[in-house]
């Protein structure tokens, strides 16, 4: 039999998913990350998974992972010194920037800015020079440039190089020819040229983006290698690593680790992918996600069972130019701390996290803070008879004591401190859905409500209550789902043109050509990765602006759209996009910035795995009793095994479904419903008059 495994890195947990392709019967395990060196997580996890699933690590084909290595060394700024060679004269691009402040009209006051990725210490100018039309106006300065070299190189302090040419993206010869002259005098570290990396206009964007590749390089490509080595240890040479990429595709280990610039929003992306997988198949293709874990939460919209994707990706202060899922963060975990300071006495949680160490409270690892943790289990939401992970257990009278210091700095008893940390969360949750749906143009009441994560199914219910969006669905799995949407992505790759055209003076035939002369670049990395292009699936992207004007937006489309439409589909597709965000279109003509094309591998089948226990009855799901606290007033509540819940059974509230990666509660008033694919569908219950 052959598997294939997902592997998810959070602050928190690493989870595991292995999956059987013949039968889709499913294993999952939760382990303690390790901030230290991820990687260790991640070994001790297929170590975990593979003894208690009795499965021979050597029948795992392929391992699909979300990794935060990328991510981590940006926030903490323990990337490589990364050295800059570009064209004389632009030598300060990085320090003019966009001479923007975040922070408002009077940002500036206080914005401190952070020290350059590439230093201007070890920046160098290279004397050459193309047009904007790519043709050479003066020929790269071999013997200068060697100099230049030969000095930054007795630093000692260069770790990565980046190559960035005025122009380089309509011709990279000069910089193919400097990267060739580079390797000769660093030979021991990577050397990223913008003309690989991202062959796009506008010289910031695109030497930032070139550098913080190489500032993340060293890194990835250490803990990349260092992975696979040991992956083929245990299960064999021929089984395949593959990153998640921040849009949602796979790249392969080899990819990952060129172009690491890719995986800032890996792990993120792995949630969405996991839950427009479950949802569609059950006949939700628009939804509202959001994945709590114990560090942050996750929130994305998907419409027509696609992700929505930004072509840039944000990471603290770092703004880079690739593609990543559209995904907003807001430090609302299991582990955010509550407190209350000293000045105002006002309650507040998070952002900063009790992680993995020490962690809540309950966890009794030596956390001593209040957590969100804490606070569903004080009150009865996260049952101190379960267990997280499966194997952890949770010490009620820990969170009691440390919910109570909360209660006596405001002089409240201690069941209303636990609640209003909940009701903090949520309504963070909750904001953070609105800058995603109501400030996009959407109306969350048109959306159902996916709640996953280690935390999300405690407060999916809750957070339904709040946003008006129903149904409200957990998937199966749901603390692992991140994991299940690494197994079930397939690798892809782009490639794209800056186009810079009005649309009214193109033809069709013209924009079709040039979009297959694309696809045949972006499937060329898929078949270095032994895909043959008979297994490619290919779409179509195009960034459109008002001529004038320097908002853009992405329109996807596929050859057969544009074949019967044309140009104008393009057009109509921005126009529609620019009405939905802005509430108008104008009669402006329409300027196509870029085109791209996206090769995905066609998705391998992986049989339908079989819901719940035949023959069960809901009553023979009940596994103990217990009680928790809404609203001032304690309820008795059934909990319930979910791996014995069959499709088509209604469990109504109040009731907590337990499983080994998380907890959902039912509140009363609401019923879940299993549906044919495992899903947990919670709805308010019909009462005579209207609903309750």
């Amino acid at each position: 039999m052959s598997y294939r495994l997902g592997v998810d890195v959070g602050g928190t947990f690493t989870d595991l998913l292995l999956i059987n392709e013949e039968t889709g019967a499913t294993h999952t395990a939760k382990v303690p990350s390790t901030p230290k060196d991820s990687s260790l997580g991640v070994l001790n996890g297929i170590a975990r998974i593979c003894e208690e699933s009795g499965i021979d690590p050597t029948q795992i084909a392929r391992v699909m992972h979300g990794t935060t290595v990328a991510t981590n060394a940006v926030l903490t700024g323990k990337g490589a010194k990364v050295g800059l060679v570009t064209t004389s004269g632009y030598e300060d691009t990085l320090q003019v920037a966009r001479s923007f402040c975040p922070g408002g009209l009077g940002g500036w006051v206080s914005f401190v800015k952070k020290p350059l990725l590439a230093p201007l210490e070890l920046t160098i100018g290279a004397s050459e020079r193309m047009s904007a039309q790519g043709e050479t106006i003066r020929e790269l300065d071999e013997s200068k440039l060697r100099d230049d070299l030969t000095t930054l190189k007795a630093t000692g302090e260069v770790e990565a190089l980046t190559i960035c040419f005025i122009n380089a993206y309509i011709n990279g010869t000069h910089e193919q020819r400097a990267q060739e002259i580079a390797a000769e005098i660093f030979t021991d570290i990577p050397i990223s040229i913008s003309s690989d990396v991202v062959p796009e206009m506008q010289e910031y964007e695109r030497t930032e983006t070139t550098v913080v590749n190489s500032y993340v390089k060293p890194e990835v490509s250490k803990y990349v290698n260092n992975l696979q080595a040991a992956i083929n240890d245990i299960m064999g040479s021929a089984t395949q690593l593959s990153i998640l990429r921040s849009d949602g595709g796979l790249a392969s280990a080899r990819a990952s680790a060129d172009a690491p610039v890719n995986l800032l929003m890996s792990g993120p992306a792995g949630g969405v992918s996991g839950a427009v997988y479950f949802c569609s198949r059950a006949g939700y293709n628009n939804i509202l996600t959001f994945d709590m874990g114990g560090t942050s939460t996750d929130v994305a919209l998907i419409q027509n069972a696609r992700a929505r994707v930004r072509r840039e990706t944000i990471v603290g202060d770092v703004r880079v130019r690739a593609p990543s899922v559209d995904v907003r963060t807001v430090g609302a975990g299991g582990g955010s701390i509550a407190f209350v300071p000293e000045l105002t006495k006002a309650l507040r949680v998070g952002p900063e996290s009790a992680g993995a160490e020490p962690g809540p409270a309950c966890y009794m690892k030596g956390g001593e803070q209040p957590t969100v943790c804490d606070a569903n289990v004080v009150l009865g939401y996260l049952p101190a008879k379960a267990a997280l992970g499966g194997s952890m257990s949770i010490n009620r009278d820990a969170s009691v004591k440390a919910v109570q210091n909360v209660a006596d700095a405001i002089g409240i008893d201690l069941m209303a401190a636990a609640e209003g940390i909940i009701k903090i969360v949520n309504e963070s949750m909750f904001g953070a859905l609105r800058l995603v749906s109501v400030e996009q143009g959407f109306d969350p009441r048109d959306f159902a409500l996916v709640g996953f994560g280690g935390a999300g199914p405690l407060h999916a219910n809750a957070l339904g209550i709040l946003s008006d969006a129903w149904p409200v669905i957990v998937p199966p799995g749901p603390g692992v789902l991140c994991a299940y949407g690494d197994a079930t992505t397939q690798v892809q790759d782009e490639a794209a043109r800056t186009y810079l055209t009005i649309a009214a003076t193109l033809s069709d035939e013209k924009l079709l050509n040039d979009l297959l002369e694309l696809r045949v670049r972006a499937g060329e990395s898929l078949v270095i990765d032994g895909i043959p292009v008979d297994e490619h699936e290919v779409s179509y992207q195009a960034d459109i602006r008002y001529a004038g004007q320097a908002f853009q937006i992405t329109v996807d489309f596929t050859e057969e759209e544009l074949r019967a439409d044309g140009v104008a589909l393009l057009t109509q597709a921005f126009d529609a996009e620019h009405e939905q965000l802005f509430t108008f279109k104008l009669d402006d003509g329409h300027e196509i910035l870029m085109i791209r094309a996206v090769a995905k591998a066609r998705s391998a089948a992986i049989a339908e795995a079989r819901i719940g226990q035949e023959g069960v009855e809901l009553a023979d799901c009940v596994v103990d009793q217990s009680e928790f606290y809404v609203e001032g007033v304690w309820h008795d509540a059934n909990i319930y095994d979910r791996s014995k819940l069959q499709a088509g059974t209604s469990v109504p509230g109040p009731a907590i479904v337990s499983e080994m990666d998380s907890t959902t509660v039912i509140l009363p008033g609401y019923a879940a419903e299993v549906d044919k694919v495992g899903n947990l569908i919670i709805n308010p219950v019909k009462i005579l008059g209207g609903a309750a």
